[in-house]
């Protein structure tokens, strides 16, 4: 602590020697000061308080429809960058200051300076924005505000607006492109469709189905074809008396030559017709059996050649004979009917089942065909969903409903000027003026060092010190002291009163 105090009474000293320095230069620099600050033009702040209310009924009602904007998120966006270049720009052409401008230089310089001026502040909480902006010329600067409140308003309402167009754009190429998917594979679906028409199958249908239908059919046919024949030939033989067959007024039927053999010959024709229905004529089962048949049937005629036949010449006329022939005539062409029907389902079973070995393929390329035709079909739903949901945001945007604003002061020319605040200024100026005398009186303490006390000068040389000297002053030299001391405190005194005076005119002219 006593090294301290010794310290700044080193400090004092050496200050004090050189005193009359620090009153002149703090004068100067008041006096330069206080003439810079007083000269300083007038600045008046021209202000608007805008309200903005982001709370609309729209919001709830149409958050399922469509995009919502964030209109809060707008606000604050313009909010800062509403002290942009472009902004500064536009505003300087819409208040005429660009016509001042004469050079580039002038340009950049009043960019800069409107930047720096323009003030906006306000709270989230409350929706309440202020805008001010601080000018020579009052009515200039309430131009200011008000092209910068319009800018504000107009920048909140219409940024997402362009979006939304730039967005429905988009879309409405990649409409116009899946369009033209959608056109080239509709073609293609026709054109595969027409090229296999006779592969693909029928609706609701499949190949194992038609296969299954075709065959049961074709067996139906068969036995139907068999029953047929078996009837055609019973009355082949009744006619040409290979069997008895009753005649017209006769009460009496001859009987069978051999009814073991005939009971053979039927049972194996059953045996046949069952094995038909399972298995083609080429199965061992059927071609034995029908072997054996012809050898019965053989059999049976040479039995019947050694009948006695009957002597009535007129039983080939006889009614019955006629009505026989009838008969087999149409047998005749019920076995042709039957037998086209069988060739027919035979033919359609075959191409069936050739047909179904190039289905597979064919579906194939047909689910591709479909899944792409699918797929580009639903992105172009979606994207004519997507594009009218986008026009609406779009709409909803621009919409006044979804924000508004209430400009609670408007900007107006002031007339009291609000700066610069020239007692701060003139009290700033004071205290730098006392700062740099004290402080060249200092340096120059340092520039030309004298020693004031005996320690000081022990540590400069190292050497011991034996004594001191009193300083002996004349009456004259007494004297002399005493003026300038009374000089010193009257110059000092003055420089306060000077302040003083100087604070107290402006406090009355305000």
């Amino acid at each position: 602590m006593a090294e301290l105090q010794a310290l700044i009474l080193t400090f004092l000293k050496a200050i004090g020697k050189y005193r009359w320095y620090a009153v002149g230069i703090t004068w100067a620099i008041s006096v330069i000061g206080w003439t810079v600050v007083y000269r300083l033009p007038d600045s008046y702040q021209a202000s608007a308080r805008v309200y903005v209310d982001t709370q609309s009924i729209l919001k709830p009602l149409l958050s399922t429809m469509t995009t919502v904007p964030n209109v809060e998120q707008q606000v604050q966006f313009m909010r800062r960058t509403l002290i942009s270049r472009p902004n500064v720009e536009r505003v300087m052409r819409m208040v005429d200051l660009d016509i001042k401008n004469k050079s580039v230089q002038d340009h950049e310089q009043m960019v800069d300076e409107l930047t720096s001026a323009i003030k906006i502040t306000g709270t989230e909480r409350d929706d309440i924005y202020t805008i001010s902006y601080s000018n020579p010329n009052p009515k200039q600067g309430k131009e200011i505000v008000q092209s910068l409140l319009t800018i504000f308003v107009e920048g909140s309402f219409g940024g997402k607006k362009q979006e939304s167009d730039n967005a429905v754009r988009f879309i409405d190429e990649q409409i116009k492109t899946y369009e033209d998917k959608l056109a080239a594979g509709e073609n293609s679906l026709k054109e595969f469709k027409i090229q296999h028409m006779n592969v693909l199958p029928r609706q609701g249908s499949d190949y194992g189905s038609i296969i299954t239908e075709l065959t049961d059919k074709l067996n139906q046919a068969k036995l139907e074809l068999a029953e047929a024949e078996q009837a055609r030939n019973a009355l082949k033989r009744q006619i040409t008396g290979e069997e008895p067959a009753p005649v017209s007024g006769a009460n009496t039927v001859e009987e069978s030559v051999n009814p073991e053999l005939e009971s053979r010959i039927q049972t194996l024709e059953k045996n046949l017709d069952q094995l038909r229905m399972q298995y083609t004529e080429e199965h061992p089962d059927i071609v034995s059996s029908k072997r054996l048949l012809v050898q019965l049937q053989a059999r049976k005629k040479e039995e019947v050649k050694k009948r006695v036949r009957s002597s009535d010449p007129g039983a080939n006329y006889s009614p019955m004979m006629q009505q026989m022939n009838v008969a087999l005539s149409v047998e005749e062409a019920r076995v042709a009917s039957l037998r086209a029907r069988v060739n027919e389902y035979a033919s359609r079973l075959g191409t069936a089942r050739q047909q179904s070995n190039q289905a597979p393929e064919v579906e194939a390329q047909l689910a591709q065909l479909n899944r792409d035709y699918t797929v580009n079909k639903e992105n172009y739903t979606k994207l004519v969903e997507r594009r009218e949901a986008a026009r609406l945001s779009g709409d909803l945007t621009s919409a006044t409903d979804m924000m508004s604003f209430r400009v609670i002061d408007p900007p107006t020319a002031p007339t009291v000027p609000t700066g610069p605040h020239r007692p701060r200024l003139m009290s700033v100026v004071f205290g730098g003026a006392l700062i740099a005398g004290l402080g060249v009186a200092l340096l120059m303490s340092q520039i030309r060092p004298t020693f004031v006390t005996q320690n000081a000068l022990r540590e400069a040389t190292g050497l011991p010190i034996l004594g001191s000297i009193s300083m002996n002053w004349t009456d004259e030299q007494k004297i002399r002291r005493r003026r300038r001391l009374y000089a010193f405190s009257a110059a000092v005194a003055l420089l306060f009163t000077a302040f003083g005076g100087v604070m107290a005119a402006l406090l009355m002219k305000n």
